[in-house]
């Protein structure tokens, strides 16, 4: 057994003074050893990023304190350190990977400067021996033409190659144990793929602890040997990978299975976990999570659950784990949410779509070109029926919803919304259409008018006839609705978690009654707890009234869970359409093979990615011919020259690529 390089007994970390601090870690402990991954599972708030935090030693101060507890480093006390000599430990022996690289890196620096400050400070590299350091960092982490890319800045860069980034500086120095907070959240699947891939041989060739922090299962599947999992700010659970995911013990490890959505559960509402995480100001005297656990009697709400060390290093803290084992795992709800009939008429018919935005440069405002990123494109949704948009950041998924609603004008095509051509109509027309189309966007905070009350948010949109007692019915109808109390109506959206935020933005798209909504990333950062909340509602209001929803998104199980059809776009163009059922077991595209072979899965730790080589190209340069083929391992001379028309497969299961015949293996298998 390999030696234990990081040790974390009782620790508490609590923010705030006086009587009713914010326990934020209370009481956490858990071992790392050398060359192994683990992973800290959780929901947001539950603690695990103020657990990294606290090991770095980068509390935010004065707020933020370590009450008690040991942080043990290769045998040393880092509580103990004083800051001088933390600065030295920091990136050297322990370096961290922060969530979203944008705000991570400095804007006003190159990369190479910022490579290169942490290579001056702890190995004293300087000139032309930090710049070759430097340059086989970004080679080492797969950045292409590094040479070029030292004198670039982080805004020059694409999401994954700023991740890549933060990774060559947090190895820069050849840490023994790497901090991963949330790595690849923020990022498509395809680049989550690569990132993953990238740790995991960077952990092989340097024998390399890894600290992960996530709450993707799908994630911690592929990369964890061992899982700790948080609630409320303890240690609720400790296992194996294997044991984890083969039998989790604790009632909120279970629910969080239960929560996936997946193709299997499509017609099911899935499980949801009832209420929200306790505050961590209270003094708890019973069980953290025996308000919204389906196992807990009233000794869990008046007894408190000391840690329970069991065999092969697993652990648990509950009273009841023993009938949790006896149960078997649960997959859905048995309750089920089904629409409505297939209607033949087309709610939404879009023709030829394209939408260009000019480059212009010069003291003239001269037009030199344009970014096309839409590039004709076809679409039909029927009322009750969700079509997914899917594919990479920068295929132009957001910006075909937003032609759609005309919140940006289409440079050329149709779009039609019950027979009526949205084009064509003026402002006036246009707002009066508006009524029967709506968005909920990805970040429902910024969405919302921080200064007006909940009441006026969702009211925005009604009538002006509406008397004040006619406006305070409907916006209570309305909460109620998606879930909330009425007394919620008086609160602003602050005072909200993610998930109701998000309720709230749905409350207030469905205030003017529309048929159709564009959902664009609704559920990418919510958990997965959360997330289920939300898919149910969204199915059942589609249930009950008809709506089409246009669902644009990368979460590929949330596609097979809640998708009729599925287009799958690449630079500005559709290159696979059909029946979800159909792309998400038969892909037909290289592309689309791709997507769904780069998305983890919680039952196939060992199944093989199709890593694309390279970015997607400029919209603004489009490759000639088809414009996969730089990045297609299926490419042959036709490729280069023309694009390819769509091929129909079956029953309107169709795709653009010339190489059908070689490319229609079953990914599933």
């Amino acid at each position: 057994m390999s030696e234990t390089i990081l040790s974390v007994r009782d620790l508490k970390t609590w923010f705030g003074s006086g009587d009713d601090p914010v326990r934020a870690v209370d009481g956490v402990s858990f071992d790392i050893r050398r060359g192994e991954t683990l992973a800290v599972l959780g929901e947001s708030g539950c603690g695990k990023s103020v657990t990294a935090l606290s090991l770095m030693r980068l509390l935010p101060q004065p707020a933020g304190r370590v009450v008690s507890g040991t942080i043990s480093f290769k045998g040393e006390e880092l509580l103990a350190k004083p800051e001088i000599k933390m600065r030295d430990i920091r990136g050297s022996s322990i370096a961290m990977i922060f969530q979203e690289p944008a705000t991570s890196l400095n804007p006003v620096l190159t990369i190479g400067a910022q490579i290169g400050e942490s290579l001056a400070l702890h190995l004293g590299l300087k000139g032309e021996t930090q710049r070759q350091r430097t340059i086989d960092l970004l080679g080492q982490v797969g950045i292409p033409d590094p040479q070029r890319c030292i004198s670039e800045y982080p805004h020059q860069l694409s999401g994954g190659m700023r991740q890549r980034i933060m990774i060559a500086i947090a190895l820069a120095c050849k840490p023994e144990l790497l901090i991963a907070d949330e790595p690849t959240t923020a990022l498509d699947v395809t680049i989550q793929a690569q990132i993953l891939e990238l740790l995991k041989l960077l952990q092989h060739q340097r024998n390399m602890s890894i600290l992960l922090i996530t709450h993707d299962l799908g994630v911690v599947a592929n990369m964890a040997d061992h899982i700790v999992v948080m609630y409320a700010g303890q240690v609720v659970e400790q296992a194996s990978r294997q044991t984890f995911f083969e039998r989790p013990l604790h009632p909120y490890s279970r629910k969080l299975f239960e929560s996936l959505p997946s193709l299997e559960k499509r017609g099911k509402a899935l499980s949801v976990i009832q209420g929200t995480v306790p505050s961590l100001r209270q003094k708890f005297t019973g069980c953290r999570f025996a308000p919204r656990c389906d196992y807990a009697n009233d000794d869990c709400l008046n007894t408190f659950p000391e840690w329970r060390q069991l065999q092969d290093a697993c652990g648990i803290r509950c009273l009841r784990y023993q009938d949790v084992l006896n149960k078997p795992m649960g997959h859905a709800s048995s309750v089920t949410i089904s629409g409505p009939i297939r209607q033949q008429s087309p709610l939404l018919n879009v023709r030829n779509l394209k939408i260009y935005f000019p480059i212009q440069k010069g003291i003239f405002k001269r037009t030199m070109g344009h970014v096309k990123a839409v590039d004709g494109i076809d679409l039909e949704i029927q009322p009750s029926r969700t079509l997914a948009l899917v594919g990479e950041s920068g295929c132009g998924k957001t910006t075909i919803g937003k032609g759609i609603l005309q919140l940006i004008k289409p440079t050329l095509g149709s779009v039609m919304l019950e027979g009526v051509e949205l084009t064509l109509l003026d402002w006036r027309s246009l707002r009066e259409k508006r009524r029967d189309m709506q968005i909920v966007f990805q970040d429902p905070f910024s969405s919302m008018n921080p200064r007006m009350l909940v009441s006026d948010i969702v009211a925005e949109g009604l009538p002006q006839e509406m008397s004040g007692d006619e406006r305070d019915s409907r916006v209570n109808e309305l909460l109620r609705y998606v879930g909330l109390n009425t007394d919620m109506r008086d609160r602003y959206p602050h005072e909200f978690s993610g998930g109701q935020r998000q309720r709230i933005a749905i409350a207030r798209a469905l205030a003017v009654g529309p048929r159709l909504i564009v959902c664009d990333e609704p559920t990418s950062a919510l958990d997965v707890s959360v997330q289920a909340q939300i898919l149910n509602l969204l199915k059942q209001l589609q249930a009950e009234l008809s709506i089409g929803y246009l669902f644009v998104t990368h979460n590929i199980s949330v596609v097979a869970y809640l998708a009729d059809e599925i287009a799958v776009m690449y630079l500005g163009r559709i290159v696979e359409q059909g029946a979800a059922n159909d792309v998400l077991s038969h892909p037909q595209h290289p592309y689309t093979r791709a997507l769904l072979s780069s998305v983890p899965h919680i039952d196939k730790t060992d199944h093989e990615a199709l890593y694309l080589k390279g970015d997607m190209p400029s919209p603004a340069d489009p490759p000639q011919g088809c414009h996969f083929h730089p990045r297609c391992q299926y490419a042959m001379p036709e490729c280069r020259k023309s694009y390819p028309a769509w091929t129909t497969v079956h029953d309107g299961h169709r795709a653009r690529c010339y190489r059908l015949n070689d490319t229609k293996a079953d990914i599933s298998d």
